[in-house]
């Protein structure tokens, strides 16, 4: 019998949050590449539109493969916060649960939606200070 050849390996981590931001706990994947030369790596934020969420992105599009070559950090936030229990939320599928809009509501039934904030200013600090990782974004040209 032949011996396995191992020809890659992956660190991903699933986890969640409470989110002061959007009142609730918001699931999230990360892929941190194996680097031998550095701890520092740009990160993609994968934003994942409507119906979709955070699994979609890490489980089907192979890009920890890719990542892994180019020493690219992966982030799949949550699309929407869940269990807020605002009437209507699961009733339509563009909308509530189910919605990937990344902006900050503006009507006070949908109050917790600040995707926005949560992906801008939230989610990188929270990520920089428990991954040591320089998560905080900055423009590309």
């Amino acid at each position: 019998m032949e011996g396995l050849m191992e020809i890659g390996r992956s660190n991903i981590f699933g986890g969640y949050n409470m989110s002061p931001t959007l009142g609730c706990s918001m699931t999230f994947y990360i892929y941190l590449p194996l680097s031998a030369d550095s701890q520092k790596h740009p990160t993609l934020y994968w934003l994942s539109g409507l119906t979709c969420s955070d699994e979609n992105f890490t489980i089907k599009s192979g890009a920890q493969h890719a990542a892994s070559i180019k020493g690219v950090a992966l982030m799949a936030p949550a699309i929407s916060p869940r269990g807020l229990n605002v009437e209507g939320e699961a009733d339509s599928w563009d909308l509530g649960v189910g919605a990937g809009f990344y902006l900050n509501a503006t009507q006070e039934k949908w109050k917790n939606g600040q995707m926005y904030a949560y992906v801008v200013n939230e989610l990188p600090k929270l990520l920089s200070y428990n991954f040591q990782e320089p998560f905080i974004r900055k423009r590309c040209r």
